[in-house]
């Protein structure tokens, strides 16, 4: 591929462009994404680099991307990750860590977008991966170009690039990478996947076969996932933070689809980003049919003749950390709490204090889990009781984003 055909993966894959976040490590894929973007000048770019601290080379590899930055005039930042203990999987504990700084970063400075330069490498190499740990249709439908995480869309415009032509670009360039060990150290499962590949390409199991049936099943995919929330747009209502929904017809589902909603549903009322274990959701779909209420995710789910209550569980809400305003529990926006006061979980002891808790209109278990403000033990105000104090409290989400989350997920 040539430098002018990867610079049309990155003009076809941009539209019309806020603010960028680039994360660049100093390898050859990120590297030549960064130059790519600067030389497409579609949008102000922002650098951020995330210094693992694994290796004693990190921080100068760091101090690299930042002078490379600065030879292209790009604001550049450095994130450290300390949270390394030396127990548990380092690869999935520390990808996991790199994307929550790199999204929080990006929200700090006003950046809806954050490209990352995976390629058609990384993608072959994530299908195998999957494929040995008997993933389904999301799994095995590879990385997508576009996906969001929270508020911040992740872009990955390379994926039809090969690692070779990023570098062939490079060395036209004269601009210099870092070789990081780790990409040859057999330990790890994405090193020993390369090496699979290598050793399946004579049956055809090229990295461009991967890819192209990454993509059949992206399209698969895309497709059950429109049913699936046009059937959620046909069975959820929405009451104060809950959501209610036909047993009877979410029986009806296909159990794809039925997990795809349910799954949607938990993270819609606990604002998560990811739902529960395939295997918990499968357990849960089995105890609705069944008509057993049961909890999940930080969330109650009770069954009735004729309705199904998704609520916040409490005691996942009595672990919110106490707010003097602004959002609670990822759930709820609040008002500024006056001085000595705080927003919890109402909890049982707060229903008891309130003089008719049934005015909220709400199950106990949705009341309980719901904000209230406290001042130590006083209750100040239940916030889904209006009572004329002026505090007020209003949902983080609307009814919208159910849908959303099915689509993106």
């Amino acid at each position: 591929m040539t430098a002018e055909a990867l610079g049309r993966l990155i003009s076809e894959h941009f539209g019309a462009e806020g603010p960028l976040g680039v994360a660049v490590s100093g390898g050859g894929d990120s590297i030549a994404l960064l130059h790519l973007l600067h030389a497409w000048g579609g949008a102000p770019l922002r650098v951020v680099t995330v210094d693992h601290g694994l290796r004693a080379e990190s921080a100068g590899e760091a101090q690299g991307v930042a002078e490379a930055c600065a030879a292209l005039g790009v604001p550049h930042d450095i994130l450290a990750w300390e949270g390394w203990d030396g127990r548990g999987n380092l690869p999935a504990r520390s990808r996991a860590a790199r994307y929550a700084l790199m999204r929080d970063w990006a929200l700090r400075h006003g950046l809806s977008g954050l490209a990352l330069g995976h390629t058609s490498e990384d993608q072959a190499e994530t299908v195998l991966m999957r494929l040995a740990r008997r993933a389904g249709l999301d799994g095995l439908s590879g990385m997508a170009a576009r996906r969001d995480i929270g508020e911040v869309t992740l872009h990955r415009p390379l994926l039809a690039a090969r690692r070779a032509d990023l570098r062939a670009y490079l060395r036209g360039l004269d601009v210099q990478w870092v070789d990081d060990p780790s990409n040859t150290d057999g330990a790890y499962r994405r090193v020993q996947a390369r090496r699979a590949l290598d050793a399946l390409a004579p049956l055809g199991l090229t990295v461009e076969a991967l890819c192209d049936v990454a993509g059949h099943l992206a399209e698969a995919r895309e497709t059950l996932v429109q049913i699936a929330a046009a059937e959620a747009d046909g069975m959820c209502r929405f009451v104060k933070g809950d959501v209610l929904i036909d047993p009877e017809r979410l029986s009806l589902q296909r159990p794809d689809m039925a997990r795809r909603i349910l799954e949607a549903v938990l993270r819609w009322v606990t604002g998560a980003e990811y739902g529960p274990r395939g295997s918990e959701t499968t357990r849960a779909l089995e105890q609705i049919a069944a008509g057993e209420s049961f909890t999940l995710a930080g969330c109650r789910i009770t069954i009735s003749r004729d309705e199904m209550r998704v609520t916040r569980e409490y005691a996942a809400a009595a672990r919110a950390l106490p707010s003097q305003g602004g959002i609670w529990d990822n759930r709820w926006v609040v008002t500024r709490a006056p001085e000595g006061a705080e927003w919890r979980a109402l909890g049982p002891k707060g229903r008891k204090l309130m003089l008719d808790w049934r005015s909220s209109g709400l199950p106990v278990a949705s009341i309980e889990a719901s904000p209230a403000l406290w001042r130590g033990e006083e209750l100040v105000a239940v916030g889904l009781v209006p009572d004329g104090t002026g505090h007020t409290i209003c949902l983080c989400r609307s009814a919208p984003e159910l849908r959303t989350m099915i689509l993106s997920h």
